[in-house]
């Protein structure tokens, strides 16, 4: 937050009707499958958005960034530019037609680790609570991914969406993306999770997440079947394109990943290595990771504390996901941040 930022009370002279937070996630496996009806891990992280409302008997909403101390106003059932959409959205697809105060205020980092889901959660939890919706938390999560592709222009999955509204820092979450179908996973015994922000900024609106999507797409039109989720032979890719065939196996490897992290057999040894497979993939075949992200991964991988690292989320930079020796997380984000540079920084734990 600035030193300049407000309060919802400086801002609007009332204290809001109702607030709410989510938490940002960060995904350990199963990364660009959700929109495929693939399987993810991930897991929250303790960084929350908080959304406070009120009814300000207007027809404009005043949305308010404390991040950015900046003020955006939107009149009832218009979109709006820059962070409004995310606000917007959630109020026009929850049927809203009076003015709303909105006060912002977020430190989930940007890139990789949900924050726009963090919001999306935390503004429909305020207006679940505000105007008494009859949302679960699964359909709370499905409104925000209408969100994302209807308002903001990215054609995102599922996951992070229920990742903000289901999951808790304790334990990884187990998607299944097609039926919606969750449960808790423990973390491999002896092990912790860290978070590290690249510093290599991104927009996902901006970048190649809707020409992923659309060669992956692609790709199951062209083998004849609903999602590559059905795939589960990478010698049956082999008919494809060049570019569509090494897209399609990021996919299909990448939920084979997931179901070999559920193995009884699956330690923080094997775990981490199914994690450095995946930045391998997602480097090679899917390309959506660029070389600043790539050396600090490497760096991670060469911990002799550290399992297995890679990169988290959409990609085009953002943040990296490690699984590191219990207890030993801070000392090897220090180590690797002191080769790495003064532009990453550690986000948990």
């Amino acid at each position: 937050m600035t030193a300049s930022a407000k309060t919802f009370a400086d801002l609007y002279g009332s204290a809001p009707e109702v607030t709410a937070s989510a938490p940002g996630r960060v995904n350990l496996l199963g990364e660009h499958t959700d929109y495929q009806g693939g399987f993810v891990l991930p897991t929250a992280i303790p960084q929350q958005a908080t959304v406070s409302l009120g009814r300000n008997g207007s027809a404009q909403h005043v949305i308010y960034s404390a991040n950015l101390d900046q003020t955006i106003t939107v009149p009832v059932g218009e979109v709006g530019t820059d962070f409004a959409p995310y606000i917007t959205g959630c109020l026009n697809l929850s049927g809203v037609t009076e003015g709303m105060n909105v006060h912002i205020h977020s430190d989930v980092p940007s890139g990789g680790l949900s924050s726009s889901a963090a919001l999306e959660v935390s503004t429909l939890r305020a207006l679940r609570e505000l105007l008494n919706l009859d949302l679960n938390d699964v359909e709370l999560a499905l409104r925000g991914v209408k969100v994302e592709h209807e308002f903001v222009g990215v054609l995102c999955g599922v996951m992070d969406q229920m990742a903000s509204s289901i999951a808790n820092t304790r334990t990884m979450l187990l998607i299944d993306t097609r039926s919606l179908e969750y449960r808790a996973v423990a973390f491999p015994e002896g092990a912790e999770v860290l978070v590290i922000d690249s510093g290599v900024p991104r927009r996902l609106a901006e970048s190649g997440y809707n020409e992923r999507r659309a060669q992956v797409e692609e790709a199951s039109r062209l083998l004849g079947v609903p999602q590559l989720r059905d795939v589960t032979d990478l010698q049956s890719l082999e008919t494809l394109p060049d570019l569509l065939r090494i897209r399609a196996r990021h996919v299909v490897s990448e939920n084979a990943r997931v179901q070999a992290a559920l193995l009884p057999t699956t330690d923080a040894v094997a775990f981490g290595q199914l994690m450095n497979a995946s930045h391998a993939s997602l480097r090679d075949d899917y390309a959506v990771s660029l070389p600043r992200v790539d050396t600090l991964v490497a760096l991670l991988q060469a911990d002799p504390d550290v399992f297995g690292a890679r990169m988290t989320g959409a990609g085009f930079g953002g943040a990296v996901v490690a699984l590191a020796r219990e207890g030993l997380a801070v000392q090897v984000a220090e180590r690797v941040l002191a080769e790495y540079g003064p532009e990453g920084q550690r986000v948990v734990p």
